[in-house]
């Protein structure tokens, strides 16, 4: 009689609402990989309500928690921003013991996936990192790298991610340009882009109702944690922005960063002061249907690398406002403006005049999931470093 198999346990930790639309297809193929074992953690704001309470969509898509961890100090500010990974170190190192994980993922580069990489480096438990090796501004930047040089495994979105990641000093038979599991959502939307929802019964939200068959703007914007005391005026020129425009916005809520209290405060006020006859606000959306929101779109406008990534694979044209994305890799559908209100609304004139954009496969064409679930059953168990400098 055979011995069944013992599976690879892979332990993946969630922490933001981003966080699972960038991971969904890789966690589907864990799932159903017949030598692996899916072990999802939820923690930090991907539980909260007020940042969209993703953990819904996970439970409704059919996936099985087998752990929570409530770890968000309020305050939105850079003292609590430590302190929420500081928690989140002691906690999921207790998860991380119950569980015996064989290889944990840590997905890109929120300040909570911090906690995941420091944890799971302590235990010598192998440590595999999605989005490794970008660049950008923020903290961001140096989460990402610092994450890098605890992880094992290197699961990068591009080209130009695996040569940095390299020249990190890593050992390359340990790095794997598998592109982006996000594009893989994309391109499963993009068979199939119809606006199939109605998302003001679908999601709620606050503010008026304005009629989207003639065409309408999303805006995503998120504080930067190096420029948190301008987040208020940030957000206030886009919206000033926006509002001139006079054509129908859907907006979304900042997540959990440092200066979303800033960002959060100005929409508020920026509310209060003026008649939104076309503004309707969000706090989150099921992944499929974000996506399916901005390819029928007219655009994206603000910093989410959302306009980066999954928007020019799918040709929808972004304003990209300020520096949390720098040096980001680009396709052609993105204008880069600063945060003043006129730059921004010349740059949203200027895609709407123009229309569609050239698409781009920079961060993969839509096989990343599965790619990253066949590595994860094949690559040699280890928690020590090859150096390669």
């Amino acid at each position: 009689m055979n011995k069944p198999m013992n599976k690879r346990k892979i332990c993946v930790v969630i922490t933001a609402r981003p966080s699972y639309s960038r991971i969904k297809t890789a966690l589907t193929a864990i799932k159903n990989h017949p030598e692996l074992e899916l072990q999802l953690v939820v923690a930090a704001s991907a539980l909260l309500d007020r940042y969209g309470n993703a953990v819904n969509y996970m439970i409704q898509d059919g996936f099985v928690i087998a752990a929570k961890v409530f770890n968000v100090l309020e305050g939105e500010n850079l003292t609590a921003a430590a302190k929420t990974t500081g928690i989140g170190i002691l906690e999921l190192s207790t998860v991380f013991d119950n569980l015996s994980p064989d290889i944990v993922l840590t997905v890109a580069d929120r300040f909570e996936t911090m906690a995941t990489a420091i944890s799971a480096s302590y235990m010598n438990i192998p440590l595999a990192h999605v989005q490794g090796g970008e660049v950008t501004g923020n903290i961001d930047e140096k989460v990402r790298h610092a994450i890098t040089k605890l992880s094992d495994y290197h699961f990068v979105a591009s080209k130009s991610a695996y040569d940095r990641v390299i020249k990190l000093g890593e050992d390359p038979e340990a790095v794997f340009n598998t592109g982006c599991p996000s594009i893989d959502l994309a391109a499963n939307v993009n068979t199939n882009s119809a606006f199939n929802f109605e998302p003001y019964s679908k999601y709620g939200g606050v503010g008026s109702r304005p009629d989207l068959d003639k065409g309408y703007w999303v805006v995503m914007q998120h504080p930067v944690t190096t420029e948190i005391k301008a987040s208020r005026m940030q957000i206030e020129q886009t919206l000033k922005a926006v509002h001139e425009l006079n054509q129908p916005i859907l907006c979304f809520w900042p997540n959990v960063d440092a200066g979303a209290d800033g960002t959060s405060t100005g929409i508020r006020a920026f509310r209060e002061m003026n008649s939104l006859h076309n503004f309707h606000f969000f706090k989150n959306m099921e992944p499929d249907d974000f996506l399916r929101l901005l390819i029928n779109s007219k655009g994206l406008i603000g910093n989410s690398s959302v306009g980066i990534r999954e928007c020019a694979f799918l040709g929808v044209p972004v304003v990209n406002i300020g520096s949390r994305q720098n040096s980001r890799d680009r396709g052609h559908n993105v204008i880069d403006v600063s945060y003043d209100s006129n730059e921004i609304l010349a740059a949203i004139k200027k895609h709407d005049a123009k229309g569609t954009t050239e698409t781009s496969n920079i961060y993969g064409g839509g096989s990343a999931g599965e790619t990253i679930a066949d590595l994860l059953a094949s690559v040699a168990l280890k928690f020590h470093k090859t150096i390669t400098y």
